[in-house]
């Protein structure tokens, strides 16, 4: 994926949800994604040097129509356009904020599948924070590494989402599986998957994923919080290196080993 704080159109910024039980729900993901020696994220879910990657709001009346879903905030060129061509492409738009003078701030977008997605502007340099402020790339820190939709159809995801965000497609010869989407730096952004095989019941939702400090320990508070364990995979060291959950509130999310 592009560098975590990339102003460039088809980049992932942040996430976020409007949940019920909302100190619970603060609780569970503060107790699991603050694993490990040096953990990756604070208690307020913040990154591990204060930078907000991920906000988890209580649900209000004004929260409604939102479904309980991550929500990807996903930079494109122009807010006013992309909500247009979502509804042109039977999609659909559940909120859309637009300034006294008529600009387009922000909107939150359903694709045909139902996966809501958050879309804003390019985030100017000027209000990016400064490149020393930050380790290397390499350096583990709390950050969405990685979003993903499982559908049905993924080729008209992709072709949705490629009118909607901007993304373009990576020539992979994948076409059976799923897709890599580009964002305009040509950095993988997103990937698209077909809803088959041991994922044909995956629901059709923007999966976030989270890297973790201890995956394993992770894995274990998931449940121990009220939540549940879908999915584990192992890499060759036999140590976990992926799981799919579900929050208390039943909210899907993955988490990675960093």
């Amino acid at each position: 994926m592009s560098h975590r704080f990339a102003p460039c159109v088809g980049t992932t910024f942040s996430a976020d949800i409007a949940v019920p039980e909302h100190d619970r729900e603060v609780r569970f993901y503060a107790q699991v994604l603050g694993t490990g020696d040096r953990p990756l994220w604070r208690d307020d879910l913040m990154n591990s040097l204060g930078m907000p990657v991920i906000g988890l709001g209580a649900r209000t009346p004004d929260h409604a129509s939102l479904p309980l879903q991550w929500m990807p905030h996903i930079q494109v060129a122009d807010v006013a356009a992309s909500v247009q061509r979502a509804l042109d492409l039977d999609g659909g738009a559940l909120m859309h904020h637009v300034d006294d003078e008529g600009r387009s701030q922000w909107a939150v977008l359903l694709d045909p599948n139902g996966a809501a997605f958050g879309i804003i502007p390019v985030i100017p340099a000027e209000a990016m924070p400064p490149s020393d402020a930050f380790p290397d790339a390499a350096e583990p820190v709390g950050r969405i590494a990685w979003i993903e939709l499982t559908v049905p159809d993924a080729a008209a995801a992709r072709d949705f989402y490629r009118q909607v965000v901007g993304w373009s497609v990576q020539d992979a010869g994948m076409e059976d599986a799923g897709y890599t989407m580009l964002g305009e730096d040509g950095a993988p952004a997103a990937g698209i998957r077909q809803a088959r095989g041991a994922h044909a019941e995956a629901p059709p939702v923007w999966m976030l994923h989270l890297p973790v400090g201890d995956l394993a320990e992770s894995i274990r508070r998931v449940e121990e919080e009220g939540g549940t364990v879908l999915e584990t995979r192992r890499g060759d060291d036999e140590a976990f290196v992926y799981a799919a959950v579900q929050d208390p509130i039943g909210a899907y999310v993955a988490l990675t080993r960093a």
